[in-house]
């Protein structure tokens, strides 16, 4: 699939068959992400896979309380996948301190770049995926994520049940400007 392909036709997928995804092509698509730019290079993006029944039943049911909706697409996916990033690396210098006045928000922009590669690789390999930024803090409590790490988002990942069509698009004069 030629790249301008793939970004036309990727959706947010949130209902999935049953069958299950093959750690080969989650490595295929954690490889691909990894070619994401990132600040001075410094790869923050980390990927935890959830695919273990009670772990996922837990996280559906125990930290989706800030958007209910989130459990079910959790119980539809045969596999979720937990983005993380390194805290205080993106953004910073050596020191300690801000090389931007974007803050500590370049580790968002960052695991942002590499979690939509990660869409766009999955949807190339025929999986479809959803993106959720809606969870409880708990979550991170219940992977046992590093102190080290925050989390980004939810990807949840499987199959495709459905194939839903393009939603309305603003049209580009209305996104762009020259000045």
């Amino acid at each position: 699939m030629e790249a301008l392909e793939c970004i036309k036709t990727r959706r947010s997928i949130r209902s999935y068959t049953d069958e299950p995804v093959s750690h080969e092509m989650v490595e295929k698509i954690v490889e691909a992400a990894s070619l994401s730019p990132s600040w001075k290079n410094t790869q923050i993006a980390r990927y935890i896979v959830v695919e273990d029944k009670a772990l996922k039943d837990k996280i559906a049911s125990e930290c989706t309380h800030t958007y209910a909706g989130n459990a079910d697409i959790i119980n539809s996916a045969p596999m979720l996948v937990i983005v993380s990033y390194v805290k205080n690396r993106s953004g910073y210098e050596r020191d300690g301190s801000f090389s931007t006045s974007k803050g500590s928000g370049w580790e968002m922009f960052d695991a942002g770049i590499a979690t939509q590669t990660f869409c766009l690789a999955a949807h190339e390999l025929g999986l479809g995926t959803v993106i959720m930024g809606l969870f409880d803090d708990t979550i991170a409590e219940a992977i046992e994520l590093p102190e080290v790490q925050d989390i980004s988002c939810i990807i949840a990942l499987g199959h495709p049940a459905v194939s839903p069509d393009a939603p309305k698009r603003k049209t580009v004069s209305d996104l762009l400007t020259f000045k």
